[in-house]
């Protein structure tokens, strides 16, 4: 019969042949999605810096979405569609 102080004793931490290698596979694994991260940062930016400020056919109206709209300028008039 099993008990608790025979379960918390065996020793399950890595220090056989089987999970030896759970370590140093662990730390390639995170350096390789780092790495993988950082070139997929990278090409992005450098995609990103090559397209155009402006696209053709695009609409003038929406040219600039971070000017200031002047506070004087007039409501559309509505339309009667009835």
């Amino acid at each position: 019969m099993l008990s608790v102080a025979g379960v918390l004793a065996v020793n399950n931490f890595g220090d056989t042949r089987e999970g030896g290698l759970a370590g140093p596979t662990g730390l390639l694994l995170i350096i390789l999605l780092g790495t993988a991260t950082v070139l997929l940062i990278r090409n992005m930016n450098k995609r990103l810096k090559r397209l155009p400020e402006r696209f053709p056919g695009q609409d003038e109206s929406v040219a600039d979405p971070t000017a200031a709209k002047s506070v004087a300028t007039k409501p559309a008039a509505p339309t009667d569609r009835s």
